[in-house]
């Protein structure tokens, strides 16, 4: 299963979900691969030392010498976890790959190489609907999409949906929509009620039961490059992100 985490607003808990995602999976034994294709990297960074690795998930998609067989990483703390690093240079990505035949497809390309050694692949994809993205929804098997609950959290959710159809017309057919995730959730406001009403009338059955309430823990996890659950495993973000790995398997 290659399940692509996506939405291009940014703030909405994507990486965060890709994090604590992967980690959950890998921690009931399902060999895991987190594919970063953010170029601001905090999913890497979250598991390994970045600095003077010698190639990453850029140059696995531009040059054609390398592959992600050799860019994949162990995760340092934790067993059944492998990432495909991102650096900073894959905000080059765009202007490298413009004109190519095959720009779309470079990263399924890669992951046949490797996807029968994983039991899940996540991707961590950037905010915004560009190249990076469309090639994370073409590889995919599935489309998970983080909705942060605020006034604005529906905007621009048409414009991915439209994506994800096009996608499904010809690059990639089986392409399925897994859930909608709630993130950031406030329980004790009005607000996020009503937003919460309004997310289910888009996405009906497909909103995950879990939601993921706003967390000081979840915020700090990232700076101390730990999951959730080694860095505070007690707290209710941990929980959450257990249910949610418990409902993406009852799922897939």
């Amino acid at each position: 299963m290659i399940i692509a985490i996506a939405n291009q607003k940014g703030g909405v808990g994507k990486t965060t979900t890709a994090i604590n995602l992967a980690a959950a999976l890998a921690s009931k034994s399902r060999k895991t691969l987190l594919v970063d294709l953010d170029p601001q990297a905090n999913s890497s960074m979250s598991f390994l030392d970045i600095h003077g690795l010698p190639s990453s998930i850029y140059d696995a998609l531009t040059d054609e010498g390398t592959h992600l067989p050799d860019v994949i990483k162990p995760a340092e703390k934790i067993a059944n976890l492998f990432l495909a690093p991102s650096t900073i240079a894959l905000a080059k990505i765009e202007a490298k790959l413009i004109g190519e035949l095959d720009s779309h497809y470079r990263l399924k390309d890669e992951l046949q190489r490797v996807q029968d050694e994983y039991d899940y692949i996540i991707i961590d994809t950037p905010p915004t609907l560009g190249i990076i993205t469309v090639n994370a929804l073409v590889a995919a098997t599935h489309v998970l999409i983080p909705i942060q609950a605020s006034y604005f959290a529906l905007e621009g959710t048409d414009d991915l949906l439209e994506t994800i159809d096009k996608i499904k017309v010809r690059a990639n057919p089986q392409l399925q929509i897994l859930g909608a995730l709630i993130t950031m959730y406030d329980k004790r406001t009005l607000l996020a009620k009503d937003i919460y009403e309004q997310i289910q009338r888009v996405f009906g059955v497909k909103v995950f039961e879990t939601v993921i309430t706003k967390s000081v823990r979840l915020e700090e996890s990232p700076a101390y490059r730990e999951s959730i659950f080694t860095f505070a495993p007690r707290s209710t973000g941990a929980y959450e992100y257990y249910r949610l790995s418990e409902e993406v398997l009852s799922r897939v």
